[in-house]
């Protein structure tokens, strides 16, 4: 059972690097358009959260196929923005999981492992 959707994290901008995260940011908007254009991913959202005192105030959700997520993720174009992120976002992070059908599956999972 593979993960169908991807989620890149952050905290903050590393003070002084604000304006790198913000041409960054548009960079990787016009990057994840195109991985819909061409039908690598099936969608995304962009999020931001309310103040709350955490660490984890955005976040990029994308959805599609997990053999497209995979090949995504482990494309170079994708570990670069991730590298380039890690230089100027605090709390950066690509996380996988899952959404839809998925969750109730993956939910009969864990009922089958409670120790009975």
């Amino acid at each position: 059972m593979s993960s169908n959707v991807v989620l890149f994290a952050w905290n903050r901008s590393v003070p002084g690097r604000e304006a790198i995260s913000g041409q960054h940011f548009q960079e990787f908007l016009e990057y994840l358009g195109v991985q819909k254009r061409n039908a690598v991913i099936e969608s995304f959202d962009t999020v931001f959260l309310d103040p709350y005192g955490g660490t984890l105030n955005g976040f990029f959700l994308l959805r599609g196929d997990p053999a497209k997520l995979q090949q995504l993720i482990a494309s170079p174009e994708w570990i670069r923005h991730q590298i380039r992120g890690l230089l100027h976002l605090e709390g950066a992070a690509t996380l996988r999981g899952a959404t839809g059908a998925a969750v109730g599956e993956r939910m009969a999972l864990w009922l089958q492992e409670i120790p009975k």
